[in-house]
Order: C-alpha cells, then structure tokens, then sequence
C-alpha cells in the first residue's frame, strides 16, 4: 500500500492531496504546541453557493414587468408589487420573490446585483451533466479532470498558502474543487478540530510512521502547517461562536454553512475561497408561487446569505458571493403546477465590491419566438465569463484561458459587475 492509497481509504485525506481531510483527533498528537497558526494577513475571499436541483430563476428574480410571464405561469407566478403576497420591486422590471425580502437592503444599498438569462451554452437537461459542466468548467467536456475553482487556486498559488485556503462545508470535496491544488471539505469545523474521529492504535503508528518517512515528502511539508491549523480551530472553540451585528443564520444546512464560513474568515486562517450548496431546487410537482414549496427554500436561502453578509459587516470589502445552479426551468408551468428542466437562469453576486443595484445581462423577453427551443429562457450570458470576471478581478487570476479551457474568455464580454 503506497502513501497516498492509504491516506485516501483511512479517510485522512489532508490538504495536500485535494482529498477530503477528516483530521482525526490523533493528529494532534504531533501538533504544534502553539495555539494559533501564523498569520496570513487579509486575503480576499470568493465564496460560491451552488443550487443543486435547478433553481427557478423565473420565480426567484421574477419578470414581472414581462407580460408573458404571467401568461405563461397561471398557477404558480408571483404577483406584482404592490399586490398580496407580491414580488419586491428591484428596477420596475424585475423582482424578487417575496420570501426573499431580507436581502432588499443589500440591494438599495448597491451591495448586491443580478446577472439574468445567465448560464451554460450546452443544453443538456441532466442534472449530473450540467452539474459536473459548471463545475469543471467546460460545458459539454466530460473529460476534464479539474474543476475551475481548483485551477483559479492553481493560478493564483504561493509558497505560503494556507492549508485552509479552500474549504467546502460539504460531506464530500465537489467537483469545482478536484485538481492539484489543497483543498479540504468537512461539514462542522466542531467535529473537524475536535472529534473528527477514532482510529485504532495500529494506524495511529502507522501514520506516524508515514508522516516521519520523508522529510522532502510533500506530506510532511504540509504537515506542521495543517496540523498548527487544527490546532488554532480547537483553540477558538467553533461551538461557541458568536454572529455580529445581529445576524442570524437560519438553522439549515445552508445557514449552518455559511456561519462557519464566516467564522473561517474572521479566524484568519488564510480562506480565499469556500463553497458551500443547497439542495430540494427540483420543483416539478406542486411548485408553489408567493409561499408554498418553493418559497419555503427561497427563503431560507436568501436569509442565509442575509445573515452572512449581515455578520461580517465592513470584511464584506474582502468577500465577494456567488451563487449559481446547473440550468434553469420551464418558463412555462408544466400540468403538475411545477416546472421541467429548463435551461436559462439567474445568478445573485454580493459583496462590497459591487457595483450593485442593477440587474445585467441581455433580456431577450419570454414569447414563443424568444424562448430556446420555445420552451426556456435563452442564455445570453456565458456562465464562464461570470465566474472570469469573479476569479480575475476579485482573486487575481490571470491566464483565465487556461481557467477556462476551449474558451476564449474575453473581457469585453464582462458584465462589468466588480469595480
């Protein structure tokens, strides 16, 4: 068994791998004695939700201005503002849905815009295809076997990067995250620097034995840094933490995630980027219009992000959000009173880098003629060009070719969404 087989079927898969790192307890047998890693200074951090199941960006930026929405959705469209149950008026056109209300503030204050008609050229209606699409990168390639988050970490790389400098607050590493670069994924930094597991005596020796092989392994490079870094997480005792400014995160998954996030941040242990998902976007049965299924995880999604930019204040000018889903739906509802796989969709950017307050992107409208394939909103921005103007202008990425292979990005195609 060589040294990485084993790492990656014990389940002690460590930043220096890109693998999932459970950071069992008896790693801090070897820690540094010290309580707090070294400081990394202020880093800038991308933070990216994906909404897995397709969201429908119709119903969550809503058209109202649109006349054909309404036509089209008779049973699930959301009322005009100023009406019961209405959408919150963005820019006389378009809305958001009223379960979404908390984030209006960020809006007024220019902290929070929306690219519309946004997302993948290739029309695929598979969740795992346009999943693994958006997240690699190359829509309608199978065969990458990186993910654009990772490369943007691979362009913008230092002798002193932190082993915490990408984390996933999900149960496995996702694709967006696979490539040489470190990267960790873990649910609860509790369980992470605290109990994150139990391991026999046997492989306790036996990773100690592994870890002393080599000094010039790349484990063991790595492997004072991570460790320190556990430490400094034990130290600031994440069951304790305590949200500014009034924030509160909702007591989902997605809330959940996103407070830890916040607490990585504010650790400053070196987070430049972090990723965390919502899941339940499949919403072909009983979709629901102002409340019902839908709203429900609307609002929960956009009182996370809420709590999040809400508690980390003025470190907002180092935190850019972005969030995203695989494809759109139907812009018509189906007999179900839900909606089918469709393909263009919505993408919320927040941050106080911003030039917020307007929504972008090429409206083309929902008639007949308008739609793709007559049934979906047309994509008329590329989600590549989204996610280059995110990595160049905010992390400092700069060959965004090789980011994004088989792409010509080009800045004129930027939205111009980031000062």
């Amino acid at each position: 068994m060589d040294r990485r087989y084993f790492l990656r079927t014990s389940g002690i898969g460590l930043a220096s791998f890109g693998l999932m790192a459970a950071a069992p307890e008896f790693l801090h047998q070897f820690a540094s004695a010290q309580n707090a890693v070294k400081g990394y200074g202020k880093k800038k951090v991308l933070v990216t939700i994906f909404q897995r199941g397709a969201v429908d960006g119709l119903n969550m930026i809503v058209p109202h201005g649109d006349s054909e929405y309404y036509s089209l959705r008779r049973s699930i469209a959301i009322p005009n503002p100023g009406k019961a149950d209405g959408a919150v008026d963005l820019d006389g056109h378009f809305g958001l849905h009223p379960a979404m209300k908390n984030l209006e503030p960020f809006w007024k204050s220019k902290q929070m815009t929306i690219i519309h008609a946004s997302g993948s050229p290739d029309n695929t209606r598979s969740h795992f295809d346009a999943q693994d699409y958006m997240e690699s990168g190359t829509p309608g390639l199978k065969s990458t076997r990186d993910g654009w988050l990772n490369r943007a970490m691979q362009s913008t790389a230092g002798k002193e990067d932190s082993p915490f400098r990408a984390v996933a607050l999900t149960r496995s590493l996702p694709r967006a995250f696979y490539g040489k670069a470190p990267s960790i994924a873990m649910t609860n930094l509790a369980d992470f620097a605290v109990k994150a597991g139990i391991y026999t005596q046997e492989i306790k020796g036996g990773f100690e034995g592994v870890y002393q092989q080599s000094a010039k392994d790349s484990l063991s490079e790595t492997g004072a840094e991570t460790f320190e870094a556990v430490n400094f997480l034990k130290a600031s005792n994440p069951a304790q933490y305590k949200p500014e400014n009034g924030a509160v995160y909702p007591p989902s998954q997605l809330g959940r995630s996103l407070m830890q996030i916040a607490q990585l941040i504010k650790a400053g242990v070196g987070l430049e980027v972090a990723f965390a998902e919502a899941g339940g976007w499949d919403t072909h049965v009983n979709q629901g219009g102002s409340r019902g299924q839908l709203a429900n995880l609307l609002r929960d999604f956009g009182n996370s992000i809420a709590a999040f930019a809400t508690d980390l204040g003025k470190r907002m000018d180092d935190v850019l959000l972005l969030t995203m889903s695989e494809f759109g739906r139907t812009a018509r509802e189906n007999g179900s009173r839900g909606t089918d796989h469709g393909h263009g969709n919505a993408m919320i950017v927040l941050g106080n880098t911003v030039k917020g307050g307007k929504v972008y992107g090429d409206w083309k409208g929902l008639k007949d003629d308008q739609l793709n394939e007559g049934r979906d909103l047309a994509v008329t921005t590329d989600f590549r060009d989204i996610f280059a103007e995110a990595a160049s202008k905010h992390l400092g990425a700069k060959d965004l070719n090789s980011l994004f292979p088989k792409y010509a990005v080009n800045k004129t195609n930027f939205r111009g969404f980031l000062s």
